[in-house]
């Protein structure tokens, strides 16, 4: 199983879209780069669903581009007047070659859910790994309408309760995917927490 980030050539603001090949291929998030559908063309000939993190308008601008280039389900756990699979907490679905559980993960957003496997987990904003903010494990703003730091402290202590040990790599909406060496996934997404606890701005002026 591979995961390509189809929005790595991107000239405006856009979320990290994910490309998982395997025997499911699926599109994690859409991004809202012109022309997104046609790099997924480029790797995969069919594309079997898109599964959302959430609905922010970054995440999703080329939705329905997809959709109609592909006619692939779309997974969600927010209303969407395209979804063909609700997620649920708890749920698993499959991507590429594994099999992921659906943990909901609010706090950035009331729909946002995170997706975790054996080994890969794909958190979009409620922790990266650098962000501009911070380098080595950063937490989803919570500076806006709608977005709560106390839910999204709560969503991190969940994901880190419901992540196994054996999970190597961590690909988020923003930055850099990250691949455990010296740190563990489990080590950047505590620290995330840490700072998130501070109840500081997340960007300091």
């Amino acid at each position: 199983m591979d995961v390509l980030t189809v929005t790595a050539d991107a000239e405006e603001f856009t979320c990290n879209a994910y490309l998982v090949t395997g025997a499911t291929p699926t599109l994690v998030d859409a991004g809202t780069m012109p022309g997104v559908a046609s790099v997924v063309a480029d790797h995969v000939d069919e594309l079997d669903r898109v599964v959302l993190t959430h609905q922010h308008h970054d995440h999703v601008g080329e939705l329905d581009a997809v959709l109609d280039a592909f006619d692939a389900d779309l997974y969600a756990y927010g209303d969407h007047s395209r979804r063909t699979h609700e997620l649920s907490d708890g749920d698993t679905v499959a991507m590429g070659d594994e099999s992921f559980d659906v943990v909901y993960t609010p706090g950035h957003a009331d729909d946002h859910v995170s997706l975790v496997s054996e080994h890969t987990l794909f958190s979009g904003d409620v922790v990266v790994y650098n962000d501009g903010a911070f380098d080595d494990g950063s937490f989803g703003r919570t500076d806006m309408a709608g977005q709560s730091r106390e839910r999204l402290i709560e969503s991190l202590e969940t994901l880190l309760d419901r992540l196994p040990d054996s999970v190597t790599a961590m690909y988020a909406g923003h930055g850099d995917a990250f691949h455990a060496d010296d740190e563990s996934v489990r080590q950047v997404i505590a620290r995330a927490l840490s700072r998130a606890e501070r109840r500081e701005p997340k960007y300091q002026d």
